[in-house]
């Protein structure tokens, strides 16, 4: 393993940034190394936190690599949508997704398609992707439409009306904004077997003080080189969303992951982006207030002031 020399921010105030590298350093230098259910193995550790202050149109956008922004906002509108099958991802252009459909697809039919292949099918043929593109009651379904079931008398019971989540907290923070009980939850017990994949980023807890709304976001489980940088994202546009909803400013996005690794075969991503030192910030508008958290549309997001440095590749364990 080559050892990246330790770099320190010249600046008076670090670079929020700073935080994530030094992350990324820590894990990769000092972590457990771990055999996990991919098989490709990961160096890990347990609890870190990194925090955001949203102000003034601030967002947390990575800056030694080009993070693609308006993918992550895409898939966070599809969460919001309740959506499970992705068809109107793959119609987008959006494939962060598609991975765990294929390979159940080429697993259970023998038809080794290629993903681009697989993913306009998937788009051109509304029967295939009723058939392969659904990933089963993953975030979106948890968010808008948590399952209940309503007794019916000899043991037995029958599905009542789905509860969402959202719309729950909104209303919450309205009424009752010193509550401690503003969370969306992703870790439904019993629905985690039908799921593509367990929720990750699994518990969002809302706090309102001072005008202000902040976000803390638990993620059970965090692959820091590929899928931190949206997380965070969407942990801060879902918070600025909620805050316009509920009349509030944008607080601070507080990310705190469980176990936080980095896959042993992305070692030329991570000395690539622990070289590199964080440049310039982000900021973000909102054109305008819809009607409801449900009806933002992509065209209402503007990012200003983001000039990353280049895409780094990495692969993605499945």
């Amino acid at each position: 393993m080559t050892t990246v020399p330790l770099r320190t921010p010249a600046a008076a105030v670090p670079h929020w940034e700073w935080q994530y590298l030094d992350l990324m350093r820590r894990i990769w230098e000092q972590g457990d190394e771990r055999r996990d259910r991919t098989g490709v193995g990961t160096r890990s550790i347990f609890g870190a936190t990194i925090r955001f202050d949203l102000a003034g149109g601030a967002m947390p956008l990575l800056t030694t690599k080009r993070v693609y922004w308006k993918t992550a906002t895409r898939e966070l509108l599809w969460f919001l949508s309740g959506g499970t099958n992705i068809r109107p991802l793959c119609a987008q252009g959006v494939e962060i997704w598609t991975d765990w459909p294929l390979e159940r697809y080429r697993v259970e039919t023998g038809d080794q398609i290629d993903r681009k292949a697989f993913s306009a099918r998937i788009v051109a043929d509304a029967a295939f992707a009723q058939a392969w593109g659904d990933l089963g009651p993953v975030y979106g379904k948890q968010w808008v439409d948590w399952a209940t079931y309503e007794p019916v008398g000899d043991g037995l019971y029958r599905q009542g009306a789905g509860i969402n989540q959202v719309a729950q907290v909104i209303e919450s923070l309205r009424s009752d904004p010193g509550s401690r009980r503003h969370i969306i939850e992703g870790w439904n017990v019993a629905e985690l077997d039908a799921m593509a994949l367990p929720p990750c980023h699994k518990t969002y807890q809302f706090h309102a003080a001072d005008g202000r709304l902040s976000c803390l976001l638990y993620q059970r489980s965090c692959d820091l080189g590929l899928g931190f940088a949206f997380n965070m994202w969407s942990l801060a546009l879902l918070t600025r969303m909620i805050a316009q909803q509920c009349d509030l400013e944008p607080g601070d996005a507080v990310w705190t992951g469980g176990d936080v690794h980095l896959y042993l075969n992305h070692a030329d991503l991570v000395e690539e982006q622990l070289s590199r030192e964080p440049q310039g910030d982000a900021h973000m508008t909102i054109a305008r207030r819809p009607a409801s958290i449900f009806d933002y549309r992509i065209e209402d997001f503007e990012v200003t002031g983001y000039a990353p440095q280049s895409h780094i590749a990495a692969p993605v364990a499945v």
